[in-house]
């Protein structure tokens, strides 16, 4: 049967020193199906002083677009917690996307032109100490004062999960 090296698009390439689990594929392919190959890649997935809302005097977009991208981005965070915050805040518009939230997202596949080799590393340690880290606004949500908060956990250095909640 041999060593696993392709599993629901996940990417695995296992060594002596541990396993890289990436979906370089699928990102690649993401790019060219949204029309981005041509974009310049960004720094980071979201800027700092990004604030969504619902944006009514902005244009609308194509809401089945507009959640296709949104379901292959958050399928992607599969691999990269990277992207989780920036898409989950980018999913909460979907029932009425706009210009400003369709910006939003091109800028994340745009993060993702410059990342497209990123995945999770688990390193073969005899110690695995686990860790975990929380953090969470209060109310944080301009329109409906609802906090948002997120979890990751580790075994030793590597990240085995993670979640972002509003």
């Amino acid at each position: 049967m041999g060593e696993l090296t392709f599993f629901l698009g996940l990417q695995i390439k296992q060594t002596q020193k541990g396993i890289f689990i990436s979906q370089t594929k699928y990102t690649k392919e993401l790019i060219k199906k949204y029309g981005m190959s041509n974009a310049k890649a960004i720094g980071t997935p979201m800027s700092p002083s990004t604030t969504l809302d619902e944006d009514r005097n902005s244009k609308s977009v194509d809401e089945i677009m507009y959640r296709g991208m949104i379901g292959s981005l958050l399928y992607l965070t599969a691999s990269r917690p990277d992207i989780m915050f920036s898409v989950c805040k980018c999913a909460r518009y979907q029932s009425a996307p706009k210009e400003t939230h369709l910006t939003v997202v091109k800028r994340i596949i745009r993060y993702l032109i410059g990342t497209v080799d990123y995945g999770l590393w688990y390193e073969s340690l005899e110690n695995f100490n686990p860790k975990g880290f929380s953090d969470a606004d209060f109310a944080g949500d301009k329109l409906d004062r609802k906090s948002t908060s997120g979890t990751c956990q580790l075994l030793g250095k590597s990240l085995v999960a993670w979640h972002n909640k509003k």
